[in-house]
């Protein structure tokens, strides 16, 4: 399972976002998504712990918090919603 962190910092790096769920357990993995076309961070990220317990733990005691100025939104990750084939966007206008 993953973790949704939400309302970061655009200054936060995968680093310091590591550094504080190590509190809560075993990082194994923070994926920080950019923007494409500026590269600049997207504001959220996604942590994956050792275990469901050190994920639970670091929801509770992270969500709400403030860190780096922001107040963080913090819960387990749902599944990533798919998108028709075609897109969906402008080229679907054409028709």
């Amino acid at each position: 399972m993953s973790i949704y962190v939400g309302n970061l910092s655009f200054d936060a790096t995968q680093a310091d976002i590591s550094e504080i769920f190590a509190e809560y357990g075993s990082v194994s993995r923070v994926s920080l998504p950019t923007d494409r076309e500026t590269g600049r961070p997207r504001g959220f990220a996604f942590v994956e712990m050792g275990s469901e317990a050190e994920e639970d733990a670091a929801i509770s005691a992270l969500d709400g918090a403030e860190w780096m100025g922001r107040d963080l939104k913090v819960n387990k990750a749902r599944p990533r919603e798919s998108r028709p084939a075609d897109g969906g966007g402008w080229n679907n206008r054409r028709r």
